[in-house]
């Protein structure tokens, strides 16, 4: 191989990576237009229990997932796609499955913190200082929807 295909081969991978790269930005930006940004009176309201575990609940959760890794979050609530339902998605470590909570409780925390920085799809460019419980549980009627669904009166331990 000369040097100039070589040369020539190194750009195409170079304009490659361009593409790939432009296209994963308009993806962000779509994803974004889709999900409510503050101040939308709909990030105040109320989110309502899960009652039926059905198709629709799955197809949202794959639409809220796809919506989360397209945005590059990690976390994104019925409520910022303007569905006023209990659940969320989340997915902190991109080496573990997508997961779907519903309808979560917190029954205890623990007083020990760790500090922390959180930022929101619905809040672009601001992160914030927090303080995280080292210790959640979580039970009653919660469900996770993951490649093994997790029913009811499941007690999670996060941290």
């Amino acid at each position: 191989m000369s040097e100039h295909d070589h040369d020539h081969e190194h750009d195409h991978e170079h304009d490659e990576e361009l593409r790939e790269e432009a296209e994963a930005d308009a993806r962000r930006r779509l994803a974004l237009a889709q999900i409510r940004q503050y101040p939308d009176s709909a990030l105040r309201l109320t989110a309502h229990d899960v009652v039926d575990f059905d198709d629709d609940l799955r197809r949202l959760s794959d639409r809220m997932v796809a919506l989360m890794h397209d945005a590059r979050g990690v976390g994104l609530a019925a409520t910022q796609v303007g569905v006023l339902r209990r659940l969320f998605v989340f997915q902190p470590d991109p080496e573990e499955e997508p997961r779907t909570v519903v309808n979560p409780v917190i029954l205890e925390r623990s007083d020990e913190t760790v500090p922390d920085t959180e930022g929101c799809l619905s809040l672009q460019g601001v992160n914030v200082p927090v303080e995280r419980a080292v210790r959640i549980l979580e039970a009653m009627n919660v469900r996770i929807l993951g490649p093994e669904e997790t029913r009811a009166k499941l007690a999670l331990v996060k941290r």
